[in-house]
C-alpha cells in the first residue's frame, strides 16, 4: 500500500494512492494510517490533489557514514556502532516543496536516503522484530550545509534548517527494503548510483541501536544514510531521488 498524506480541495488527510500513472486513485483514510487504515468513501484523481510529506514526525534519526564509500569520499572510517543525529520536525517538507539555501552557508549539499517510518511506541525493540514495528519506507534527502558542518565540529545547525528533510512522495508499505537501487539526479545528471544492500548497519539493527537510545512513536523517521556521490546544489537547480519500488522525491533549490 503506498500511504500519503494530501491537500485537496476540502483540505488536508492521509490517504492510500490506488493505480499507476493517469489512472491513479487517491482514497482518502480517517484520522491517521496506523493501523488498519479506515476510509471515508472520499476520492480524487491523483492530479487533483497535492502530495505532502506522507508524515510529520515527532523526530527524525539521521545515520552518519553507513555507506563505506561515503564515508571514504569524506575521508572518514565506518564508526563500529551506528552513528545518529537529530533532525527537527520543522526541517520536514513534501515533494516539489523548495529547499530553501541559507545565506549563512556556501555549500549546501543534497544526500539521498532510504527512510524508515516507525508505526508504533516502541523502546528497546531487538533487529529479530523490527519489520514488525515498521509502518513503511520512503525516501529523503538529508540536507546538509557542509561547510557549517565543519567548522562547527558538530551537526545541529548543519543539518537542521527548515526545510532541510525532504521526505516523500509517499510511504510504501509492502517492499523489501533490502537491495533497492538508489538513484540522485541533479538537473538530470546523475550524482548517486548505489543499493541498499551496501548499508553497514541494516535496518533491524538501526531499529534495535536506535529504540535502544529513545523512545519511538509513530510517525518518527530513521533515515538510514547516504551513499558516495553526495555534492553542492545551487538555487534554481532541482535535485531527484528515486529508489526502486518507491517512487521518486523531488525538490528544488532555492535561495532563503
Amino acid at each position: 500500500m503506498r500511504l500519503a498524506r494530501i491537500a485537496h480541495p476540502g483540505g488536508v488527510a492521509f490517504a492510500s494512492i490506488e493505480g499507476e500513472g493517469g489512472d491513479a486513485q487517491v482514497l482518502e483514510i480517517a484520522e491517521h494510517p496506523f493501523g488498519k487504515p479506515n476510509f471515508t468513501g472520499k476520492r480524487w484523481p491523483l492530479a487533483d490533489v497535492r502530495l505532502l510529506a506522507p508524515i510529520l514526525p515527532s523526530k527524525v534519526i539521521a545515520v552518519g557514514r553507513n555507506y563505506a564509500a561515503h564515508a571514504a569520499e569524506f575521508g572518514n572510517e565506518v564508526p563500529s556502532d551506528p552513528m545518529i543525529f537529530i533532525k527537527p520536525s520543522t526541517s520536514v517538507i513534501g515533494p516539489n516543496a523548495a529547499i530553501k539555501l541559507p545565506a549563512a552557508s556556501q555549500r549546501v549539499d543534497f544526500e539521498g536516503e532510504l527512510a524508515v517510518v516507525i508505526g508504533q511506541p516502541v523502546r528497546n525493540v531487538p533487529a529479530s522484530r523490527a519489520a514488525s514495528v515498521i509502518l513503511g519506507y520512503t525516501i529523503a534527502n538529508d540536507v546538509s550545509a557542509r561547510d557549517l558542518q565543519k567548522s562547527d565540529g558538530q551537526w545541529g545547525r548543519a543539518k537542521g534548517f527548515d526545510t532541510f528533510c525532504p521526505l516523500g512522495p509517499w510511504i510504501e508499505t509492502a517492499v523489501d527494503p533490502s537491495d533497492l537501487a538508489l538513484r540522485t539526479e541533479l538537473d538530470g545528471v546523475v550524482k548517486q548510483d548505489s543499493r541498499t544492500s551496501l548499508l553497514v548497519h541494516k535496518i533491524p539493527e538501526l531499529v534495535e541501536f536506535v529504540s535502544g537510545v529513545m523512545t519511538l512513536l509513530p510517525g518518527d523517521v530513521i533515515l538510514t544514510g547516504t551513499p558516495e556521490g553526495v555534492g553542492p546544489m545551487t538555487a534554481g537547480q532541482q535535485v531527484s531521488i528515486t529508489i526502486e519500488g518507491i517512487g521518486t522525491l523531488t525538490n528544488p533549490a532555492q535561495a532563503a
